[in-house]
């Protein structure tokens, strides 16, 4: 009996340090997801930084070239309306001298619908 007690003891001893490795495996395997996890984490953070880098400065190309075609068509049009400007300016003199001379030199005439009454 005593040898079967002693062979009973070895192997609950056997079971309990088996059940410590399974568990220290568990806190390791455990240890590793979670680190895993955390490096995971910042690599898809470090991904997520440069992809938004990357649209910042397309984003900013896109709306500079923008920015440059607005001006552009803001400096051409500045020019055509001074162009339009110095036209009428030029033109103006003229115009109210014809005016003018239409209004001034007055021919009377009688209207050749206009009978003379008896």
């Amino acid at each position: 009996m005593a040898s079967q007690t002693q062979g009973i003891q070895q192997l609950l001893q056997a079971e309990k340090r088996a059940a410590e490795k399974v568990g220290e495996a568990r806190k390791r395997k455990a240890r590793r997801l979670k680190q895993a996890k955390e490096e995971a984490q910042a690599e898809i953070e470090q991904y997520r930084l440069e992809r938004e880098k990357e649209f910042q400065q397309k984003q900013q190309a896109a709306l500079g070239s923008q920015g440059n075609l607005s001006a552009e068509v803001e400096a051409q049009t500045r020019k055509k309306l001074q162009a339009m400007q110095g036209g009428q300016a030029r033109g103006k003199d003229r115009v109210l001298r014809q005016l003018l001379t239409i209004v001034w030199d007055v021919k009377p005439q009688i209207h050749p619908n206009y009978r003379v009454a008896a």
